[in-house]
């Protein structure tokens, strides 16, 4: 347990530390292909009543089977070209850059393809075994996914509530339930290169996704022939980025003359221009190291002199930072425990107003169901609201204390034992 204590280290022995522990994992790691290599030739996991090295590591080792089938093929790999045991120890190659150029090795061009893949993540070995080593492209499909069963939907249903006074129909309008339906799970978005300047995309879309589409292909039938969903798609980007680019970062083609001072925390949309286009759009936070941020999502505009101590919204007190960056400063202007205590208010904020949110909508499903304001009362009372709990069932725990015993129930289809 003593290894795991570590909340007490200062600052500089915690990063010495973990410096050390990667270095050792990486040496570690190195060692361990070695002797996966040397095992898996000698095929000793037979004798062990394993058919192959894979269900061993699994069966034995009691590896993932992703981590299993990933050192392995490091593993046979570097067996078959050592230069990668040192790589993969001093880091210049992850687990993760063997497993993709290993396919591509060759005794020819081995030294070559794994100098140029070192130190470069996964996505810039993608881009480089696409220049290398280019795929055809894709052919464009656009079908329906199969679906699989499992998965549920809310979907109207009245209630069998017998008091009087309330309407099932109401009920049926306001308060949803569960019932089984087939939805296929979607599979998550992937880009591939395929080479030089071309990249395969597959995603998942909903139906209104491709009645957009649809749409967009229809008022370009003008321009895009072709019906070519990449370029229907790259136009559709073009309209976008210059929508999002116009509203964060008040770009423009026809720039103002400016309407108002740079004042308190308000920033002018001149302002805000000159200060993305100056700082490259990317967080321009810089280590003692002299390493730039290289974030692009997200940007925030920071005051250098903070506004509290009299700084203003001018080209020369602003910069761009993400917000991990900005609060980074914020910490370290006006102290981490201080802004804590902040944001926590802030948070506590926004908790109250999220509940004052969510009673309110209780209320009002109450009220549609012909709830006197006295009963309303008495249910939120005895059913306080819990954090993080959705409506539905908010309003069926209410349901179940004021509607009477014989009305607890809900009708059902066949398969599904929902009930109040």
């Amino acid at each position: 347990m003593k290894y795991f204590q570590v909340s007490r280290l200062a600052d500089h022995v915690l990063l010495h530390a973990m410096t050390e522990l990667v270095s050792r994992d990486r040496s570690n790691l190195a060692e361990l292909l070695a002797h996966l290599a040397e095992f898996d030739a000698r095929q000793l996991y037979r004798p062990a009543a394993y058919p192959s090295m894979y269900q061993y590591c699994v069966g034995v080792l009691r590896m993932s089977e992703d981590a299993a089938f990933k050192r392995i093929q490091a593993a046979r790999a570097a067996r078959e070209h050592p230069a990668i045991f040192a790589m993969v120890e001093d880091g210049r190659l992850t687990l993760t850059a063997v497993v993709l150029l290993a396919p591509h090795l060759t005794r020819a061009n081995a030294e070559e393809l794994l100098a140029a893949g070192a130190l470069k993540t996964k996505a810039e070995i993608a881009v480089l075994l696409a220049e290398r080593f280019p795929q055809p492209n894709l052919v464009t499909l656009v079908q329906p996914v199969a679906p699989v069963s499992g998965a549920c939907q809310l979907v109207p249903e009245p209630v069998g509530m017998t008091s009087p006074g309330h309407a099932p129909a109401a009920a049926a309008a306001v308060f949803p339930r569960l019932v089984p339906e087939p939805v296929a799970p979607a599979p998550p978005a992937k880009v591939t290169p395929l080479a030089p300047s071309r990249f395969a995309l597959q995603v998942t879309i909903g139906q209104g996704t491709h009645d957009k589409l649809r749409r967009a292909k229809e008022l370009l039938a003008h321009t895009v022939r072709s019906g070519d969903v990449a370029e229907v798609l790259d136009r559709a980007l073009d309209a976008l980025i210059e929508k999002l680019e116009r509203r964060r970062c008040a770009a423009t083609d026809r720039p103002r003359a400016r309407r108002s001072a740079a004042n308190g925390r308000h920033i002018p949309a001149d302002v805000k221009r000159e200060v993305t286009r100056r700082d490259g759009d990317r967080c321009t936070f810089v280590s003692e190291s002299g390493r730039r941020c290289e974030e692009r999502g997200r940007m925030e505009y920071d005051h250098v002199v903070p506004v509290a101590r009299g700084g203003r919204s001018t080209v020369a007190n602003l910069r761009l930072r993400c917000r991990a960056h900005n609060q980074h400063e914020a910490d370290r202007v006006f102290g981490k425990g201080f802004m804590d205590g902040k944001r926590h208010a802030s948070w506590t904020r926004a908790g109250s107003q999220a509940e004052s949110d969510a009673d309110r909508d209780f209320v009002q499903c109450l009220r549609e169901l012909k709830y006197r304001p006295d009963e309303i009362r008495r249910a939120r009372e005895h059913c306080p609201a819990v954090p993080g709990e959705p409506l539905e069932a908010s309003v069926r725990r209410a349901l179940q204390y004021l509607a009477p015993a014989s009305a607890r129930r809900v009708t059902c289809v066949p398969g599904n034992t929902n009930t109040l």
